[in-house]
């Protein structure tokens, strides 16, 4: 990695400063001098002397020069150029489902088309063509109704699972799946809430653990990850009974695009009848692990809370990855690569 010009002349006046042998007071060679001295341009010297300024090493006096300041702190060694270690570069180790030469595409349309729109800051729940053509997705994909002005949107699960402790408070104690995703555990002790982890049947969760004590129940209902168990109908009733009593269900939906066979099982948002399911779906699993993006719906009796605690943190996914994703939808591309996908995991 090729140095800087003036770099070299700012290390080599910096360590001979700090190793003493350019002593606290005494004057350092003139920008022509230096020029001579390095075989750099006077520019070059200047910029190198202004850099040094800037940082309190040296100060300028005017028509006499520059002068090496008094600087507290130990005395450094002098030492030798280094060379970065770089990283080499990650192996493709699975493989990418996704067409990238319609992604490539669609970030080329959205680039011609959407202009100075890209470099506008993103709002705080995310840009609105994203979230309508979330909402218009999971209408015509999954019969799921979300309006859009209560999709908030992240990057990517383990975010928004931190957003739904500040929304829903430290205080209280949530109720996880056992066996269960090693990462929905960490991500709540991290935020410091405590965890009550809950035994899974073969339909769900046991409904005996559901008398535990808990306030917020998180559940991966269709193929939980390790064990595979999708929870039944009947069993989601009953999580939602047990939400009634002022308590909140965090549906993590994350695979529940690639359903076999037939219709998706009903989402347990969609048969909330009582505002008690925050739901969370990601496009890590649908698109690509590299698509750091989600969404959480929020009920509506939360979207004040939403405001009063997060209303004013900035959305953490770039605009330009939410116009793009947006096209992908709106253009029928998501739906066509999720058929796609389909078709080869029944083969």
């Amino acid at each position: 990695m090729k140095e800087k010009k003036y770099n070299v002349i700012y290390h080599k006046v910096k360590d001979k400063i700090l190793s003493g042998e350019y002593k606290a007071g005494s004057k350092l060679p003139s920008k022509r001098v230096m020029s001579d001295l390095t075989g750099f341009s006077q520019i070059t010297v200047a910029t190198a002397y202004d850099t040094l300024a800037s940082e309190g090493y040296i100060v300028s006096r005017e028509r006499s020069g520059y002068y090496v300041c008094e600087i507290d702190g130990f005395v450094k060694e002098k030492h030798p150029n280094y060379n970065l270690s770089l990283l080499p570069e990650e192996d493709i180790v699975e493989e990418v489902g996704l067409e990238t030469s319609v992604w490539f595409k669609t970030i080329r349309k959205v680039l011609t088309d959407r202009d100075e729109k890209l470099f506008v800051k993103s709002p705080n729940k995310g840009c609105a063509v994203l979230r309508n053509a979330i909402s218009e997705y999971l209408y015509r994909y999954r019969g799921m109704i979300a309006e859009p002005r209560r999709i908030i949107i992240g990057s990517g699960a383990e975010q928004l699972y931190e957003s739904v402790v500040k929304i829903l408070g430290r205080d209280k104690v949530f109720g996880i799946e056992n066996p269960g995703y090693g990462q929905i555990k960490a991500v709540y002790e991290g935020e410091g809430v405590k965890v009550q982890q809950l035994n899974l049947g073969e339909d769900g969760i046991d409904s005996a653990e559901l008398d535990k004590e808990f306030d917020v129940l998180h559940v991966t209902p269709f193929n939980s990850y390790p064990t595979g168990v999708t929870t039944s109908v009947s069993k989601r009733y009953i999580y939602l009974k047990w939400a009634k009593e002022g308590k909140y269900i965090v549906e993590d939906d994350f695979d529940s695009e690639f359903f076999l066979p037939g219709h998706p099982i009903e989402s347990l948002y969609s048969l909330d009848k009582e505002q008690r399911v925050v739901y969370i779906n990601t496009f890590s699993k649908s698109l690509s692990p590299s698509m750091r993006m989600g969404y959480m719906i929020l009920p509506e009796v939360l979207l004040s809370v939403y405001e009063e605690k997060l209303g004013k943190y900035s959305c953490t996914v770039p605009v330009l990855d939410q116009y793009v994703l947006a096209e992908f939808i709106s253009s029928g591309n998501f739906e066509r690569h999720l058929n796609r996908v389909r078709r080869r995991m029944k083969r």
